[in-house]
């Protein structure tokens, strides 16, 4: 059933899409984008075979310590001396308020160590993310100068003009690839979220896929001006 991403496709995509590039654009920066892409992306399938897998060694560590915890606990309180009565107010006032601070210190320390786990595994998860935001946005500057306006009028260039030697046929490739490389940055967020389900990881994929889509949606805008008919 095809209702999981294969991390092993989307390398062997991102390497034929650097291939492609490659082939058509050979000293072009583009191809570098994409060789880091692929890089990447064979990272990110063993992030996300990382995320995916139980942390033994600190999950055996966090019942250590919470059974330390609970021990330390149960000896601080055998070790209290129960009085019959309390002599007055004040002295039940400042009973009531210590074991209050007791169960909220414990309560805050069992909650820190059952969540280790995943925080360890998002800090690592947010930290490739925020690379393919980057590759997604280094995209985006490759295909910024591409004008296919600038094919259809006449008019002289300024010094500080971009260079622009592609013919209509060789622009509309180069962007169309600009757009398949957003493409596989937007699936290569989604593996680190599709066996590690963190709200927070979630969000920050939906961040970077969001942002693939608006930057491909204006670069096929350009392709639809060039085929429009001259």
């Amino acid at each position: 059933m095809y209702r999981n991403l294969d991390a092993s496709k989307i390398v062997d995509t991102a390497a034929a899409l650097r291939d492609r590039i490659g082939e058509r654009f050979p000293s072009s920066s583009l191809l570098r984008v994409a060789e880091d892409l692929l890089a990447t992306a064979r990272q990110a399938a063993g992030t996300a075979a990382w995320l995916a897998r139980p942390n033994v060694g600190l999950r055996v560590l966090v019942v250590l310590l919470l059974l330390l915890l609970v021990g330390v606990l149960f000896g601080a309180l055998s070790s209290l001396r129960l009085e019959p009565g309390f002599a007055n107010l004040s002295d039940l006032f400042q009973g009531l308020e210590a074991a209050v601070n007791d169960v909220v210190f414990v309560g805050l320390a069992v909650f820190f160590l059952l969540t280790l786990e995943r925080r360890h595994k998002r800090r690592r998860a947010l930290a490739a993310i925020h690379e393919l935001r980057s590759l997604a946005h280094v995209v985006d500057m490759h295909q910024l100068t591409k004008d296919p306006a600038r094919l259809m009028t006449t008019g002289s260039d300024t010094a500080a003009s971009p260079q622009r030697t592609m013919s209509a046929f060789e622009l509309t490739r180069y962007l169309d690839y600009c757009s398949e490389l957003l493409s596989v940055i937007s699936k290569v967020a989604a593996l680190h979220v599709q066996r590690f389900q963190d709200p927070v990881t979630m969000a920050a994929v939906d961040q970077v896929e969001s942002l693939a889509a608006g930057l491909s949606r204006k670069i096929w805008q350009k392709i639809m001006i060039l085929d429009r008919p001259r």
